[in-house]
């Protein structure tokens, strides 16, 4: 069970954190500078974990496994944490954007599932798709 849970606890600690960090990023910098330093201290800590981790030393010949998803997630994350640091620098609000864009997201995640990966639709996640729309409606409302 534990092995279930605890990387979905990672997640949502270091997604918190990401978000805090992400909304106190100075308004006077740009982005993409802020971004390159942050993309060194991942490298960084990539790097020790790997090596701690694995108990391989040849990285090389770990590359040579990569195939297309690590190019479109690098771009991905890029696209992610720029949209973000934006999003904020617009205005915003913390509590807000990660609803709303996660809303959406699960809304599009439904389909994807379905068509890629031919998970079930049922009516229980219907339901949850609904309740996605009813709460971006509610969050939204003035």
């Amino acid at each position: 069970m534990f092995a279930f849970i605890w990387p979905i606890v990672l997640v949502v600690l270091a997604n918190v954190l990401y978000q805090i960090c992400t909304k106190s990023v100075p308004a006077e910098i740009n982005p993409f500078a802020s971004l390159i330093f942050t993309y060194l201290t991942s490298a960084a800590a990539t790097a020790v974990i790997y090596f701690l981790q694995s108990g391989k030393s040849n990285l090389i010949e770990e590359y040579g496994k990569l195939n297309w998803t690590s190019y479109v997630l690098g771009l991905s994350i890029v696209a992610l944490e720029a949209g973000w640091i934006y999003a904020y620098k617009a205005g915003w609000e913390i509590s807000k954007g990660f609803i709303v864009q996660s809303a959406f997201i699960s809304l599009i995640l439904l389909g994807v599932g379905y068509l890629l990966y031919q998970e079930a639709f049922t009516w229980n996640k219907a339901l949850g798709a609904a309740v996605c729309l009813i709460g971006l409606a509610l969050i939204n409302y003035k």
